[in-house]
Formats: C-alpha cells, sequence, structure tokens
C-alpha cells in the first residue's frame, strides 16, 4: 500500500489578484428589470460542441454530471448554450482540469455573461482590481472571515445564492483556484426537482400556488457584523415574493424553491402554521441525500450549475490551520421565478421572464 503524505498549502496564496478586497466607499446599485433571454432555449439537445470530446459520468441519478476533455474556456456560442441546457436538465455541470483560472478577468467575465447580466454582491468581498462581478470565496488561517460569520451555527446551511433578488440568480459558474488536497472542503448540491417529485401528489398540489418571502438580512447581518473582518454593506437589503413551487423556462420540470437561509415565511400563513411548513420542507431538502451529490475539488475544478432549480451548502470540514480554501464565483442573474401551476404552458412561462 502506498502512503501518499499530504503538505500543508504554500504560506502565499497561488492566486494573489484574485484575494478578497472591500473597498469602503463602493455602493452598488440593482441591475433592475431585464428581459432574459435563456440560452438554453438556442440550444442543439445532442449537445455536440459540448460533448464532442468528452468524457462523462453521472455524479448521482438525480443531480450532477462530471465532464472531462472539455475546456469551458474553448467552448463556442452553441457550446455554451448546450451547458445552459444541461444545467438545466442535471442541475450542477463538474469541469475537471481546467484553464479557467487562469485565463484572465475578462474572459472570465466574457464567458460568464453569456449567461445573464452578472450579479454583483451585496457585502461579499471581490478582487482588488476593480471587477465587482467576481465573488471571492476565502478561507485560510489568516482569514476566517467565512468561519467566523458561521460562528454559533451550523456551516451546513442549504441556499440558493441571493434568492431574495426579484430576478434570481440562472446558469452559475465557480471557479476552484485553490483547495485541500485531502478530503474535506466539498459543496453538497440538491435538486429541486428532486425534493418536489419526491413529495406525495396530494402535498405537491398544496404547495402550488403558495408563495414565501426570501430576504438576505441575516446573512448579510451575519457576514457583516459577526466576521470581524472589513466587510461592509454596499446595498440595500432585498425581500422579495417567490413562488414555493416553480417552473423551469427550457425544462418546464417543477422545482421546490424554498432554503433555510433565505426563506423566512409563507405569505398568508400564521406564523406557527408558516414555521411548521418550512421546517418540513427544510428537513426534506436536508435529510433527501438521494437527490443530493457531493462534489469535491481539486486544482482546475470548475463547477457550473442552475441556481433556479438546485440548491447548495458548503462543508468545512478539513484543517484551516493546514490548508487555504479559494475560488470565486460569478452569478449570473435570469428571469424572475415562475409560478408553477398545473396548466403551466409556454404563453405563461414567457410572461414571467421578466417584470
Amino acid at each position: 500500500m502506498t502512503v501518499t503524505i499530504q503538505r500543508p498549502s504554500s504560506s502565499e496564496p497561488l492566486y494573489p489578484d484574485y484575494l478578497p478586497f472591500y473597498d469602503p466607499l463602493e455602493k452598488v446599485e440593482d441591475i433592475g428589470k431585464f428581459v432574459h433571454h435563456d440560452p438554453g432555449h438556442r440550444a442543439d439537445p445532442a449537445m455536440p460542441n459540448l460533448l464532442k470530446t468528452a468524457t462523462i459520468m453521472d455524479l448521482s441519478p438525480s443531480i450532477g454530471t462530471e465532464i472531462r476533455g472539455t475546456q469551458l474556456s474553448q467552448l463556442t456560442s452553441a457550446g455554451l448554450d448546450e451547458l445552459a441546457l444541461l444545467a438545466a436538465q442535471r442541475g450542477v455541470v463538474v469541469f475537471r482540469d481546467q484553464d479557467y483560472a487562469d485565463i484572465g478577468f475578462e474572459r472570465q467575465l466574457e464567458i460568464a455573461r453569456h449567461f445573464g447580466p452578472l450579479h454583483i454582491h451585496g457585502w461579499a468581498p471581490h478582487p482588488a482590481n476593480g471587477s465587482p462581478e467576481f465573488m471571492i470565496i476565502y478561507d485560510d488561517k489568516d482569514d476566517l472571515r467565512v468561519r467566523r460569520s458561521w460562528k454559533g451555527r451550523s456551516p451546513i446551511q442549504f441556499h440558493s445564492d441571493q434568492s431574495a433578488e426579484p430576478q434570481t440568480p440562472g446558469t452559475t459558474i465557480l471557479c476552484m483556484l485553490e483547495c485541500p488536497p485531502t478530503a474535506g472542503g466539498d459543496t453538497i448540491f440538491s435538486s429541486g426537482y428532486g425534493a418536489y417529485e419526491r413529495l406525495s401528489p396530494k402535498f405537491r398540489k398544496r404547495l402550488e400556488g403558495l408563495r414565501a418571502v426570501h430576504c438576505n438580512v441575516g446573512v448579510a447581518n451575519a457576514e457583516v457584523t459577526n466576521n470581524g473582518m472589513s466587510a461592509i454593506q454596499r446595498r440595500n437589503i432585498c425581500r422579495t415574493e417567490h413562488p414555493v413551487v416553480v417552473v423551469h423556462p427550457v425544462t418546464k420540470r417543477k422545482a421546490l424553491y424554498v432554503t433555510p437561509v433565505y426563506t423566512e415565511s409563507i405569505v398568508g400563513m400564521q406564523k406557527e402554521e408558516s414555521d411548521a411548513l418550512l421546517n418540513f420542507l427544510f428537513n426534506h431538502i436536508i435529510r433527501g441525500q438521494d437527490f443530493a451529490c457531493r462534489v469535491r475539488y481539486d486544482k482546475g475544478t470548475v463547477v457550473v450549475w442552475d441556481q433556479r432549480i438546485t440548491c447548495h451548502s458548503q462543508t468545512l470540514d478539513y484543517p484551516v490551520d493546514q490548508y487555504r480554501r479559494h475560488g470565486f464565483r460569478l452569478t449570473p442573474l435570469a428571469n424572475r421565478p415562475i409560478p408553477a401551476k398545473e396548466d403551466s404552458d409556454d404563453e405563461r412561462l414567457d410572461e414571467y421572464l421578466y417584470t
């Protein structure tokens, strides 16, 4: 048996241009309403551009596909359309052995913008080069902002990023720059399709038509107030109502759209009723390991996922005194969440692509 000795990460980050930065004078304006043209509508279902040189493997029956042999940075517009479709179908697409970390800010932004206008985070750091669209992920022994923000709570908190936005994130990119060489620091992804379909027909019918309040005040307060670093609140708090069950505009499949981090209450219910229903749904998501997958990172890993029909959670189960976890996220916004009804049709779906 061969034993591999894992060595601690170097004292200096591998990608210093992507270190977290806060501008104390920076303010962020809302993007406002826009028409979203989902690239998945244009995609060839056979995906010849995305998969022609690829080796693929499903991570679980319900969610997640791993791709090797295709460079995200080399995909044409047609290939990116196919990627949007695959992400809508499988929830999560994991690319291995990528050069995306090394192609520069502008090309990284250009690829991400193919999927929609980029969200600018209201309190998370970005690189010092003035590219606020980059949301930096950084966990290091000399910078414990992530761990401090979860002080007193489990770091396993499922969410869909920025679901309090009126037009929520869609096809999203996470690029891991540096990660522990050991096990740990993974991301758990859960399928909204699977969470919805696992419920009984009567319960699904009861949920359709309900709306829930999503708000980011709790997360913002935790990171700005508790992390002990220099986080600042750069934009107003968002509070928005969204359907509890949504329809994806491309696949037309229904998905559960509530998460423990951002969903506060069910509209029109008393607090006790709302809490009981949401707690059931939150536990349903957390326990649903058979409609989830766990993504392990290594050098060159890029994850693309559709936030409209998934939620996810970080894991902080590695020794931060030895290893650094460093990456960035680019978050295109998409359509206003579409309410699920039994009479779902294209005309009604089109109505919700904007406003």
